[in-house]
């Protein structure tokens, strides 16, 4: 007899955008997460981001946020976080993960439109 195979957990991404307060980074996360466009939402900071803009070397004080999303919902955070964020050109980076496949559908299930 063979063991059931398991179904194939939900894909899932860590969405990484910066915000130069923590003030900004607790309103985003808790407007990605209300929205259910992001099912959790760590806060990390204060780093130091060095970058070139408009031709100069910048040095800035900033929070990363690392938004988990399912894959499937990331074209909606993505327009969410350009709606609602105050740089010109933000940082909005999308990286697949893998993990535990219990996470993987508890983000599912907590970004779900039609949830709760």
């Amino acid at each position: 007899m063979t063991a059931p195979e398991e179904s194939t957990p939900p894909s899932a991404l860590v969405v990484v955008t910066t915000v130069d307060t923590p003030d900004r980074a607790e309103t985003l996360a808790a407007g990605a997460v209300a929205a259910r466009l992001a099912a959790c939402v760590q806060i990390v900071g204060p780093v130091t981001s060095v970058y070139r803009w408009q031709g100069a070397v910048e040095n800035a004080r900033e929070w990363q946020l690392h938004l988990k999303t399912a894959e499937r919902r990331y074209p909606a955070l993505e327009e969410w976080l350009l709606r609602h964020h105050d740089y010109d050109t933000p940082e909005i980076l999308a990286t697949p993960v893998t993990g535990s496949p219990a996470y993987l559908r508890w983000i599912a299930e907590e970004t779900a439109p039609d949830a709760g």
